[in-house]
């Protein structure tokens, strides 16, 4: 895109799950990447997990909860729905939907107003904590109880908890980020581990929870329309600089659209082509009813996947690529660890490796790309990524993994980073004050239910892939909507029966489930069924730094479906 289109308007599903995460990370810490693995929740004395579902969204990150549980970690949980791994937590702590910052800021305030926070690591690693204190000074348990819905004596037991642990990390996955305040979420986790020290040790960290295997090495790549690879600002023109002389060509310096953007620059006339590899957004964007209008506008669209998704139906040219068993490559998974793939099976059909296809359109663009293997890529990476010092191909295929950052060839990597400084002006990370703001679409009269939409643990994502598998399919075969069992009986409805949900963007009908884990007020739809597709439903409002949709919080009503009678 950039040497051959000219242009940034390259972006990837982090914009969809964690964008807000990386920007709050880079703004406070200098890195958009996890301080520690997930394993290191081994060595913490107190875990937070907060906006997550491990058990069915990283279930194997989960199994190293369990086991930490079992070996006397505390893990204390804050969500505003329930889940299977409040069984192994001594804290399980709901809040109201939306209230992240109203509750954060009360654990702020109780850590600061009984001197629980790590003065010394302050003084040494940090500035702007004045900023922060005079920011909370208000933000009692009490005054904020009645906006999070959580007792003050709860905020300040967990809020003691984790200051007073000598070991403690905060996980975070999309219920933070997912908002038009998520880079407002994540500002406060980041604050609260730097009060109180807990980061730069074995068993402390903050730690966004990426859910696919490569979402963290497409952002390390740079396929986000403000930087280039390793996060360095397109309009920074002496990094710029490198990376021209690097790709031998003139790039710009002007921020490209994001994902949600290029939907609304389509409508505008400002883009006319797409190329869209291995992202459906006919399913995935908010408000798919405004995306899919504008799929429809281009007046070109190329698409590269595996299967005939949603998005494909809308193409010009289909492009048919290969599967992760199929073809040799790395990828980068949310613990920073660098992996090597090796191809298991001959491709089916046409199906070609996706950079073989890449560099064949490259060609046409007169670039005059030369790579014979997956290998000839990564060492063009690792010129222009620091990131992969002292990690080569022949060391991966000798590893299988390696953690980044590396210091040597012969060293492992670091598990947990920012020891001694952090990678931002002086060394300093930042602590970044936030006032409490409410959702962009607050529930009323018309529309009372807050909808809230997510996985399964048997479908990813789109379904583009797992529902195409039969055992995954048969398991959850239809769309369904999780309420509580008051909400159901507020509605007269039964489980099983077909229920309603309509909200200012749209309508679906799918079949009720009940689920004591959901609050009253609140429905939960997964958005893999195209049938039922909730991102009909969705806000598409941004958070104003992060750039991410609200998919965590739109107001919706319900109601019963109507029977159709038999003619």
């Amino acid at each position: 895109v950039r040497t051959g289109f000219g242009s940034n308007n390259v972006d990837h599903c982090t914009r969809l799950c964690h964008a807000s995460s990386v920007a709050a990370l880079m703004e406070c810490l200098g890195s958009g990447a996890v301080t520690a693995s997930f394993m290191q929740a081994l060595e913490a004395d107190v875990v937070i997990l907060t906006g997550c579902n491990p058990a069915v969204n990283h279930p194997v990150a989960a199994t190293f909860f369990k086991q930490a549980a079992k070996r006397g970690t505390e893990i204390i949980i804050l969500d505003p729905r329930g889940q299977s791994l409040d069984a192994y937590a001594s804290m399980s702590v709901r809040f109201t939907p939306g209230a992240d910052v109203s509750l954060f800021n009360a654990l702020l305030h109780v850590i600061i107003a009984e001197g629980l926070y790590n003065q010394a690591y302050i003084d040494a690693h940090t500035e702007g904590f004045e900023a922060l204190k005079q920011s909370v000074a208000h933000s009692t348990p009490e005054a904020m109880s009645a906006l999070c819905g959580v007792a003050p004596d709860t905020i300040r037991e967990v809020a003691r908890r984790y200051a007073n642990a000598e070991k403690a990390m905060i996980f975070w996955g999309m219920g933070i980020s997912q908002h038009t305040h998520g880079t407002d979420n994540a500002r406060c986790l980041i604050s609260l581990a730097l009060a109180c020290g807990h980061t730069g040790r074995p068993g402390t960290g903050l730690h966004p929870l990426r859910g696919q295997n490569n979402v963290q090495g497409a952002s390390d790549a740079g396929l986000i329309p403000m930087v280039l690879p390793d996060y360095q600002p397109v309009g920074d023109s002496q990094l710029r600089a490198a990376f021209e002389e690097l790709w031998n060509t003139p790039l710009s310096d002007e921020p490209g659209l994001t994902v949600v953007e290029v939907m609304n620059a389509i409508h505008a006339g400002e883009v006319r082509g797409m190329y869209i590899v291995g992202e459906n957004p006919a399913m995935s964007d908010p408000d798919l009813t405004h995306a899919r209008a504008a799929l429809g506008k281009l007046e070109h669209l190329v698409v590269q996947d595996l299967f005939i998704t949603e998005t494909a139906q809308f193409a010009d040219v289909i492009l048919p690529a290969s599967a992760w068993p199929e073809k040799d490559g790395t990828v980068t998974n949310t613990n920073r660890q660098v992996q090597l793939g090796r191809a298991a099976l001959p491709l089916p059909g046409d199906a070609k490796p996706d950079w073989w296809i890449i560099q064949e359109i490259a060609n046409r663009f007169g670039l005059g790309w030369r790579y014979q293997h997956p290998q000839d890529v990564f060492a063009e990476m690792q010129q222009g990524m620091h990131s992969f010092n002292h990690i080569s191909w022949e060391r991966l295929a000798r590893e299988n993994s390696v953690t980044y950052p590396c210091p040597a060839e012969d060293a492992p990597g670091q598990d947990v980073v920012f020891s001694d400084a952090f990678p931002r002006a002086g060394g300093l990370a930042k602590f970044a004050p936030t006032p409490p703001l409410p959702p962009d679409e607050p529930v009323d009269d018309d529309y009372p239910t807050v909808l809230t939409t997510g996985r399964q643990l048997e479908h990813w994502h789109t379904g583009s892939m797992t529902r195409r598998a039969q055992v995954l399919d048969a398991l959850e075969p239809e769309a369904v909507a999780s309420l509580s069992p008051g909400e159901l009986n507020r509605l007269g409805v039964v489980p099983g029966e077909k229920l309603t949900i309509t909200t200012r963007r749209g309508t679906i009908t799918l079949t009720a489930r009940v689920d004591d884990k959901i609050p009253d007020g609140m429905v939960f739809v997964p958005f893999a069924y195209a049938e039922a597709a909730a991102n009909l439903l969705t806000n598409p409002a941004l958070d104003p730094y992060g750039k991410i949709p609200e998919f965590k919080y739109a107001a919706c009503r319900l109601e019963r479906a109507a029977v159709s009678q038999p003619h």
